[in-house]
């Protein structure tokens, strides 16, 4: 009998038939936890797909990743939905995820999360990078749907506070595949063709998923691009998006939005007549001070009499002309004596006290002292100072 040989592509092929015609195959969800997950440049996800005791190689498409709501991790329990075939190539089977969301928390909840912490990480919640919300605009930029009651709520309320202020509306989509997108460009339109003092950005209230384009990363970052101050106002009160996040204002309501970008009349009117109060009553008190001031100066004896103020200053510094002059003397006398004491002092250590108890002093022609007897030659005239008078003698003999 002869043998029938098949290629290895012939047999990859039956095999991948059997697993299209198989209808449990075809069409299925799997429970496990991600392992060995890798992104490719081209947007598919490559990854193991595991349990206690078994795995599965997967993959899921860029056109199905590109709906997921979160970015599968590494270790995340997930259910997922997709099929098993061969992968011709390696004679492997796979399994080809189409959709996923993680098991036990909502896709929505995880997504959120994430790029929460991504953009805390990068600092968009700083408030030092937040912008200053203008305490008195003259214009007001919207950014909500045009049909919707956020936008009523915000015109009541800016019209009841101050219908002096311009509102302009670029209206959007606020839910929806193509929200985010909208929400984006209107943000940045605001920025380069109409500029406003501020921006208030937003819908009314709803589900997470009606809530969701407010989550998008694309409206985060077009939000702390903007140069014009923002302030969102998404949802009730208890409703958190990454876009009340990164704003430079959250309002709890579109509602409450208004009330916070538009000055009211009636308070600026309150304002200023209390201004106007508290500037009378300081101008009062000023004058009142002043006026003590001047009964107080008015009465001092220095402009009641003068002259009088004069003669006492006078009289002061006759005072203290005599304690100058008194002082002076004292100096004078003090420095007097101690000149005395000093003379004495010098006079008696003169020469000329010796001279007084019997010595003398010998000098030559020309006035030199002879303090030596080498001072002295012989038949040298030298000149004898005594007590009472001089004598001149001739010096005949010379001893050592």
């Amino acid at each position: 009998m002869e043998r029938k040989v098949f290629t290895v592509t012939q047999i990859n092929n039956y095999v991948k038939q059997l697993f299209v015609y198989d209808s449990l195959l075809n069409n299925l969800w799997i429970r496990g936890e991600i392992s060995n997950l890798k992104k490719h440049g081209s947007g598919h996800f490559y990854f193991t797909l595991k349990d206690d005791n078994g795995a599965i190689s997967a993959v899921m498409f860029r056109s199905h990743a590109t709906n997921l709501k979160f970015e599968p991790e590494d270790g995340m329990s997930i259910i997922t939905k997709g099929y098993i075939s061969l992968y011709e190539k390696t004679g492997q089977y796979q399994f080809y995820a189409t959709e996923m969301e993680p098991e036990g928390q909502g896709a929505l909840f995880i997504a959120f999360e994430q790029l929460k912490a991504k953009l805390q990480k990068e600092g968009l919640f700083e408030q030092d990078i937040k912008k200053t919300i203008p305490k008195h605009p003259k214009s007001i930029g919207i950014v909500t749907s045009g049909t919707g009651a956020a936008i009523r709520d915000i015109v009541n309320v800016s019209q009841r506070r101050n219908s002096g202020v311009q509102l302009f509306l670029i209206p959007v989509l606020v839910q929806g595949k193509d929200a985010a997108e909208s929400v984006r460009e209107a943000i940045e339109r605001f920025n380069n063709n109409h500029p406003v003092d501020v921006l208030i950005v937003g819908r009314g209230g709803g589900s997470i998923e009606d809530l969701w384009a407010f989550n998008e990363e694309v409206v985060a970052r077009a939000i702390v691009a903007s140069n014009i101050p923002v302030i969102s106002a998404v949802g009730h009160e208890t409703d958190f998006t990454i876009a009340d996040f990164v704003s430079d204002l959250r309002a709890p309501t579109p509602s409450a939005a208004a009330e916070l970008a538009v000055p009211s009349l009636l308070e600026l009117a309150e304002g200023i007549n209390n201004l106007q109060v508290r500037l009378v009553k300081g101008m009062e008190y000023q004058i009142n001070q002043k006026r003590e001031k001047l009964i107080y100066f008015s009465n001092h004896p220095a402009f009641r009499n003068p002259s009088n103020m004069i003669d006492q200053h006078k009289q002061y510094l006759d005072f203290l002309d005599k304690r100058l002059i008194q002082f002076m003397k004292a100096s004078l006398d003090k420095k007097k004596l101690l000149l005395q004491a000093q003379t004495d002092q010098l006079s008696l250590l003169s020469p000329e006290r010796n001279l007084e108890r019997g010595y003398a002093m010998l000098f030559d022609e020309n006035g030199n002292n002879l303090a030596s007897i080498n001072d002295v030659e012989k038949n040298q005239i030298i000149n004898i100072k005594l007590k009472d008078g001089n004598v001149v003698a001739l010096v005949k003999q010379k001893e050592e």
